[in-house]
């Protein structure tokens, strides 16, 4: 019965993923026709400069909305369609991505949290699936299974950290652009507010699938414990 609804579950999370994706990307297609007054490169600049960031050096990656901060390198990675490109859309991630960098700047509990819990989550994800499978196969090594759901446990916590990171950034992108003036007029910003709102939403869908995964391991040890 709860292993039908489980599948159910995320037959809908991933069709609404896939509806977000696709929202996100023709807003970022269609904002980029609006022009903006800098690039991207230049409001993560001038974004950076005002915060009295002066370390973290911009550059360009290929591909399409790979825009990305690592607070490793201290490298603010535009794509091609954002780093030279005066849009709205160019305008509204780039100064997303430097809100990350302002963040690591300041020391932002939750992005510290997150960049140290990553690298575990990255082995976690694969691992727990490995001792649940091996739990379930090996009859007197069912505790494997509850070693399995605590790994995974730890890929939940950094989507659960990754919410407030991803919506300060944006608050603080909105801000900026706002009081520096960094977009032409009212319906740039709400376009930006739109895109960045679009591009949240992907999180939250990601918390609510990795949710139900982890019910779903939950329920698989609370079984065999039974």
């Amino acid at each position: 019965m709860y292993s039908g609804i489980y599948y159910i579950l995320s037959i809908i999370l991933l069709i609404v993923s896939l509806i977000i994706s696709a929202r996100v990307k023709s807003l970022f297609k269609k904002y980029s026709q609006a022009q903006a007054p800098y690039t991207g490169r230049q409001v993560a600049e001038r974004i950076l400069r005002a915060n009295g960031i002066h370390d973290v050096a911009i550059v360009g990656v290929g591909g399409n909305l790979t825009d990305n901060y690592n607070p490793l390198k201290k490298t603010l990675n535009l794509s091609q369609n954002v780093i030279d490109t005066p849009s709205v859309a160019a305008v509204a991630i780039a100064a997303h991505e430097s809100g990350h960098a302002i963040q690591h700047a300041e020391g932002y509990v939750p992005l510290t949290i997150r960049k140290t819990l990553v690298p575990a989550a990255n082995i976690c994800s694969g691992a727990s699936y490995i001792f649940v499978i091996l739990g379930l196969f090996l009859q007197r090594f069912t505790f494997l299974i509850d070693i399995g759901v605590l790994l995974f446990a730890v890929v939940v916590l950094v989507h659960f950290i990754t919410l407030p990171v991803e919506v300060n950034a944006s608050r603080r992108a909105l801000a900026s652009l706002e009081s520096m003036g960094l977009v032409a007029n009212e319906e740039s910003e709400t376009m930006a507010r739109k895109l960045l709102r679009a591009a949240a939403m992907t999180y939250f869908v990601s918390l609510a699938s990795v949710m139900v995964q982890f019910l779903r391991l939950l329920t698989i040890a609370t079984g065999r414990r039974k």
